[in-house]
């Protein structure tokens, strides 16, 4: 019997971390042993972290298993997507120096570019990390 061929991604994003698995299959995204739809309870969630599948017209071509765990809805999309990315430019490695590359598609879109922001911590005397108790003249 064949191999399959599994491509792994890691993706972090805020305080959220993805482990994805690309396996070739029919399309099928599965986030924590459950179907997309039902973990993310916004289409936009899903719709983004397909972009880079999109991109490379490979909606139908891989099965995904996703492990994502920490911060809300919008960091673990950010996560899984970056996830997919990386895992993506793996089963591309042989063709990363030719013109239709995967990594040239994604660079330019910024998808390969991990997006770094996290939340400020807050400071000592105010009430968040920037704002300050409301001041009173009298």
């Amino acid at each position: 019997m064949a191999e399959k061929r599994v491509f792994l991604g890691t993706g972090r994003r805020k305080s959220s971390v993805a482990q994805v698995k690309l396996v070739p299959g029919k399309g099928k995204i599965t986030v924590n042993g459950r179907d997309v739809r039902d973990f993310f309870p916004y289409e936009t969630n899903v719709m983004d972290l397909k972009q880079p599948l999109v991109m490379t017209n490979n909606e139908e071509t891989f099965d995904i298993e996703v492990k994502v765990s920490g911060g809300g809805f919008t960091g673990q999309t950010g996560a899984i997507r970056l996830g997919i990315t990386r895992a993506l430019l793996e089963y591309d490695k042989a063709n990363a120096d030719k013109d239709d590359s995967y990594r040239k598609t994604l660079k330019q879109n910024g998808m390969v570019t991990r997006d770094s922001r996290k939340k400020e911590r807050k400071k000592p005397g105010l009430k968040a990390a920037r704002r300050a108790p409301q001041f009173s003249k009298r």
